[in-house]
This record gives C-alpha cells, structure tokens and sequence, in this order.
C-alpha cells in the first residue's frame, strides 16, 4: 500500500505545475495580441494618410484658378479691328487703277471721269449729294460707248444718271492708305436709249473685280 499511494502528491503537484505554465502563456499571448494589433492599426493609420495626400496632392496643385487663367485667353484672343475709312479717305479710282489718279468727290469735267479701263464708260458733270466713308451718291452724265461696229468706231451716249459708290477697299502705298470705291449702281431717270438695251445695256451693278484684286496685292 505504501509503494502505490507514495507518487500522488508529486503527480498532483506536476499538473498544478502544467496548469499554471499554461495559464501564464495564455495570459502572455493574449496581452501581446493587443500590442500587436495596435502597432499594426498605429502603422496602417500612419501609412494610409500619407498616401492619400500624396495622391491628392497633384490633383490640388494641376487646377489652376479659372479667373486669371481665362482672362488673358480673352485678351490675347481679341483682334484688334481696323478702324473705318473716313469720306476724305475715299476716293474713286479713274479707270479702276489703283496707282493711277485717285479723285475726291469729283466734278468730272473736261473728258469726264473714266470708269472703264477702255474708255468705253465716263462719268461726266457730277454733283455729289453725299460722299462718306462708305457711300457717294452723285447725279450727272453717264457717258456710254455701244461698241457697234467695234468700241472704237461706236457711238457715244450720254445718259442722265444717279451713281452710288460703294464697298471701298484699301489700298497701301508709300505715301499713306487709301480707299477706293469698288462697286457701283445706277438709276436712269429717262431709261436707257434702245442701242443701250438688252445685250448691250451697260453693267448694272458693276463690280469692279479686277481692282479689288489690285488693291489687296497692294497691301499683301
């Protein structure tokens, strides 16, 4: 009996032993999770911050202010525009040229005022009611070659007429810019003669293309 009972008290004191070992490791491993997971959510809060205002970062500095910027743009986008001719700028080309004679609300006396570059149109004995920078009406004498057989054995028709002048173009030179009236219109207050009729009525409205070309190259 004595070789049986003897061991027990050891037995027991070896598993108090064991349990308190694992008491302590599990004490011990539930004390550092804490620490651990707060260094992990301490490092998470840290990193995650920084990243996101490293990223936003650029975003915020690459909007520049809307007021400022447009403001130039507008400026620098606005043309600077011509300013329109004056009446004593303006003048009537004699023969459609533009390095020729240029005449200033003429009377057209004398052999008249070319409006053709083969003197077959003239204007003559005009009176100007109205002469601006961007009109000239004037009544007088429409002389009007018909050209039969040929412009230079035709006979000459002087017809009662109202001119308007209009749509001047610029010319540049060395001695300063002018403008020239480019386009015409006429009124017959006693009609056409019939040689002037049909096929062989004058041009009406006339523009006078091939000044217009000469005066842009003029300033090209």
């Amino acid at each position: 009996m004595r070789t049986l009972t003897a061991p027990r008290p050891r037995q027991v004191a070896a598993f108090a032993s064991l349990a308190c070992i694992a008491v302590l490791l599990t004490a011990c491993s539930s004390s550092a999770s804490p620490s651990a997971s707060s260094a992990t959510s301490t490092v998470s809060s840290v990193t995650t911050p920084g990243a996101a205002s490293t990223t936003a970062a650029p975003a915020s500095s690459a909007a520049p202010p809307s007021a400022p910027a447009s403001s130039p743009a507008t400026s620098a986008a606005s043309p600077s525009v011509s300013a329109a001719p004056a009446g004593t700028d303006t003048f009537l080309a004699a023969a459609q040229t533009v390095t020729g004679t240029l005449l200033h609300e003429p009377a057209c006396g004398g052999y008249g005022c070319a409006l053709s570059g083969d003197s077959t149109a003239f204007l003559f004995h005009m009176t100007w009611s109205t002469w601006t920078g961007t009109e000239a009406v004037g009544t007088g004498t429409y002389k009007l070659n018909d050209c039969e057989p040929n412009c230079a054995g035709g006979h000459v028709y002087p017809v009662p007429v109202m001119v308007t002048l209009s749509q001047p173009v610029k010319v540049c030179s060395s001695s300063g810019t002018r403008w020239v009236w480019s386009h015409a219109s006429f009124t017959f207050p006693d009609g056409l003669p019939k040689a002037l009729q049909g096929q062989n009525a004058p041009q009406n409205p006339w523009t006078f293309s091939g000044l217009v070309t000469a005066a842009q190259q003029t300033c090209s």
